[in-house]
C-alpha cells in the first residue's frame, strides 16, 4: 500500500521550487543590518554613560549599581567616595554608577 502512495508522489511531476540564492542574500542582508543597528545603539548608550560618569561632581546626587543612593563627597580618576548617611563615607568605582539623581532626591526618599 505505501509503495502505491510514493509512486504517486513521484508521478505527479510537482517539482520542487528552485533555489537562486535572493532569498539567502535578503536575509544575510537582514542580519547585518540588524547586528549594525545593535552595534550603533550600543556605542551610544556607552558613550553616554561614559560622558555622565565624567561630568560628576562634588554634591550631585547618584544611584550605584546596586541600588545604593548617594552624594557625591570627592571625586578621583577611578573612584568616588559617596556620603550613604550621616558620617558615614564609602568609595565606589566610576563605572559602578547608574544614575544621576535631580538635586534634593535624597532627602525626599528619607
Amino acid at each position: 500500500m505505501s509503495l502505491s502512495l510514493i509512486s504517486n508522489a513521484y508521478a505527479d511531476g510537482a517539482a520542487a521550487p528552485a533555489q537562486d540564492g535572493s532569498s539567502m542574500m535578503v536575509l544575510t542582508l537582514f542580519l547585518v543590518v540588524a547586528f549594525v543597528f545593535m552595534m550603533w545603539s550600543q556605542q551610544k548608550r556607552s558613550k553616554q554613560q561614559k560622558a555622565m560618569v565624567d561630568a560628576l561632581q562634588k554634591g550631585d546626587e547618584i544611584v550605584t549599581i546596586g541600588g545604593t543612593l548617594g552624594r557625591v563627597e570627592k571625586t578621583g580618576d577611578n573612584y568616588l567616595s559617596i556620603a550613604v548617611a550621616d558620617n558615614v563615607v564609602i568609595q565606589i568605582q566610576r563605572s559602578a554608577v547608574q544614575s544621576v539623581l535631580p538635586k534634593g532626591t535624597i532627602k525626599s526618599a528619607n
